[in-house]
């Protein structure tokens, strides 16, 4: 780690006095660290005090005619392999998710295309609100990596959601983000999130529950880890994730279609909840009550898009994934699937379980032609990072 830098930005918080721990144990590993020092977080601790544990000089002011002669905020910006935010207060990260520019901290987030580690910490009512959490969305749907916060109790009498991280697990986090550098640079990868609709006529569809973002959150941690990401995407109400290229689709013929065009890739994850049927013809004028009821619909089966892409051809994925949504007996089906579909993996998902299908978390099995692998329940976010990181082993 002699070579790595961070730039820490320390936002005002009376959390911020953790940050001084955190830079101990960076440069403990040999690790530089360049701080930045907000106006608040100047407020809880001192620049000398920070300014001697990183063993560099504190920059604050982003008007300093000195500091911007011998560091500009564009090269300061980008003179680190990480950034890293600790504490991330709610208005850094309102800052840093609407594009403001209006300190050195902010500036310095928005002029770098070098990877952020952000940790938050905030009273938990600000971390609930709203605001808060369409923030986070951005941030994380435009690359941003995070680390906590933790439940427990706050300086402020409460108690939830919102201590900032232990310098410890931040310190791994960093750890993690320099050490694993970008395995999968090189590497094409497609992947399917969402539900497609099928058309009933102009009003009416065929759909289901799918949010898309467990498929989301698996193309922003590929692409995270260098590669070259295609994301083939039903409707969902999700913005695209940082430098990723998205292709909106609404059937399951569009959604293959597009699968095809974005071949050849060296992975292919197929998470989009695909419908089985539609309807043989949509009617072209919107379907009226009548004395005679509902009119019948005739269905037929939709192509099957993960068997058709995991059949052997030159243009065959060198690994492919699927995904099984089920309610009962998951194992069983999901192994069956695997041998039906001819993929190399299948993740099983419960989907019976509250709080999986649209919501935030994930409990999976990983299924391949010889094992099985039963992971914890944990966001979709995190289970993201575990997929992303075993293909990058698989692929190695």
């Amino acid at each position: 780690m002699s070579e790595k830098r961070v730039l820490l930005i320390v936002g005002g918080g009376i959390a911020a006095y953790k940050a001084l721990e955190l830079t101990r144990l960076l440069r403990k590993a040999g690790v530089a660290v360049r701080p930045i020092l907000t106006k608040a977080g100047a407020e809880f601790v001192t620049p000398l005090s920070l300014s001697a544990l990183a063993e560099d000089k504190v920059y604050s002011e982003l008007f300093s005619l000195t500091d911007e002669a011998e560091m500009g905020h564009i090269e300061l910006s980008r003179s680190a392999d990480l950034i890293v935010v600790a504490p991330a207060t709610a208005d850094l990260m309102a800052k840093a998710a609407t594009g403001r520019a209006d300190d050195l901290a902010s500036t310095t987030l928005l002029a770098t295309d070098t990877p952020i580690l952000m940790a938050p910490a905030m009273n938990v009512r600000m971390w609930e609100h709203p605001a808060t959490k369409r923030n986070l969305a951005q941030l994380k749907a435009d690359g941003v990596a995070f680390v906590g916060p933790d439940e427990g109790a706050m300086a402020c009498g409460e108690y939830g959601e919102g201590r900032l991280a232990e310098p410890l697990v931040i310190f791994e986090a960093v750890m993690g983000m320099l050490s694993g550098g970008r395995p999968l640079a090189g590497k094409r990868a497609l992947v399917t999130a969402g539900p497609t609709v099928e058309a009933i006529d102009p009003v009416r569809l065929l759909t289901n529950r799918s949010s898309g973002k467990q498929g989301y959150a698996i193309a922003r941690s590929l692409a995270q880890l260098g590669a070259e990401v295609t994301l083939v995407s039903g409707p969902t109400g999700l913005p695209a994730p940082a430098g990723v290229k998205r292709v909106d689709v609404e059937s399951a013929r569009d959604m293959l279609a597009a699968c095809q065009s974005a071949l050849p890739a060296d992975v292919a994850v197929f998470v989009a909840a695909v419908a089985d049927w539609r309807p043989d013809e949509a009617f072209g004028i919107k379907l009226k009550k009548g004395k005679d009821g509902p009119p019948a619909l005739h269905l037929v089966e939709n192509p099957d898009i993960l068997a058709t892409l995991a059949a052997s051809g030159p243009q065959r994925p060198t690994l492919v994934v699927g995904f099984a949504a089920e309610t009962n007996d998951v194992e069983d089906h999901a192994r069956a699937k695997l041998a039906r579909k001819g993929c190399d993996w299948i993740i099983a998902n419960d989907v019976s379980q509250p709080g999986v299908m649209g919501g935030e978390e994930n409990a999976v099995l990983l299924i391949s032609k010889t094992d099985t692998e039963r992971w914890e329940r944990a966001s979709k976010d995190a289970v993201a990072r575990q997929i992303a990181d075993r293909i990058a082993k698989a692929l190695s």
